[in-house]
């Protein structure tokens, strides 16, 4: 069979084939160079709280080696307020190209849709995850004018005395705050809550005996436990954490099934390009393989724990249910 120009068909159809094939190929290659170019300008990473916090220095130990592996500059910009809101909103509102990336905490990814009416971007609808960087535990700690040795003598002396315990935080509705609700609730204690401007002048009256009972990360209540400023009586992990080794878990001291672990995670505006996410996500995942990295992070109190972009966003999806309860349950509310 032949076509019109009395050359046979085959030859026509395999001319056609291979120009698609072609097409096809030249198409692929155009792509490449823009994912294979990404990033060719700094990174931005907005940290909504002031320098000097945990946050900051999470972002800062794996800004040099993220710089190394994607070959660009890393800038931490610490824009503070409202729980982390301001710098959140900030980010929901920047271009969505990879190059303005949030690190954000517990409050920031979870926590705050419940606790603000007015909140100015929504975790899901306004981000795309990028990866969960760490996990990090509390400490639950007393004063050590309090005569007690352990978590069950804690509960026993606070039984005994309902409303005449109180429990320090950094603030309403953060997650020293809500951790020592969840503890209460399951423990069937009554605690009151005093809410400071930030854990340093929490951790003064701790350490005074104003208030009685604190939840903190690890890096400082280690280093006052060390110091026997105060005593730590339980982790709230499901393991026990290498900066506390003698500390017993909160499952281990005798309630069952209380894991209540903050964690940190990077987040870019939604709509970012699906490669350059991926390509950003990959780069984390290789940070955080590196034995030095893993070894600082710990020192600093939060456990190396990646997950990818897609598993981030499951994750997201058990947790934040679970923060709404503990929110509600508490009665915190900010405007």
């Amino acid at each position: 069979m032949n076509d019109k120009r009395g050359k046979p068909a085959s030859n026509s159809i395999a001319r056609r084939t291979l120009a698609k094939a072609a097409a096809a190929a030249l198409a692929a290659a155009c792509a490449l160079p823009a994912l294979a170019a990404f990033p060719e300008k700094p990174i931005k990473v907005v940290v909504g709280f002031p320098a000097g916090g945990p946050l900051d220095q999470h972002a800062r130990l794996l800004a040099d080696k993220l710089q190394a592996v994607l070959g660009q500059p890393i800038i931490v910009d610490y824009k503070p307020g409202a729980g982390g809101s301001v710098g959140a909103e900030s980010v929901a509102k920047s271009a969505p190209d990879g190059y303005t990336l949030m690190l954000a905490n517990t409050g920031v990814a979870v926590i705050n849709g419940a606790l603000y009416s007015k909140l100015p971007y929504n975790t899901q609808r306004d981000f795309v995850p990028v990866a969960r960087t760490a996990m990090q535990p509390l400490a639950l700690l007393v004063t050590p004018k309090l005569p007690v040795k352990n978590l069950q003598e804690f509960i026993a002396y606070a039984k005994a005395r309902p409303g005449q315990v109180n429990y320090g935080s950094a603030g309403n509705g953060g997650i020293s705050h809500l951790v020592p609700e969840m503890f209460k609730t399951q423990a069937g204690i009554y605690m009151v809550h005093i809410p400071y401007r930030g854990s340093a002048p929490a951790f003064t009256d701790l350490m005074g005996g104003q208030v009685q009972f604190m939840a903190e990360s690890i890096p400082q209540a280690a280093g006052y436990h060390k110091q026997g400023k105060v005593r730590a009586l339980a982790v709230t992990s499901r393991e026990r954490n290498p900066a506390l080794p003698d500390i017993p878990t909160v499952i281990e001291a005798g309630l069952k099934g209380f894991e209540v672990v903050g964690f940190y995670g990077f987040f870019a505006p939604a709509a970012t390009p699906k490669d350059v996410v991926a390509r950003l996500s990959d780069a984390f995942r290789q940070v955080l393989a590196n034995p030095e990295v893993r070894e600082r992070m710990v020192s600093q109190g939060a456990d190396p724990a990646y997950l990818g972009s897609e598993d981030f966003a499951r994750f997201l999806a058990t947790e934040t249910p679970r923060w709404d309860k503990a929110v509600k349950d508490s009665g915190a509310k900010m405007d």
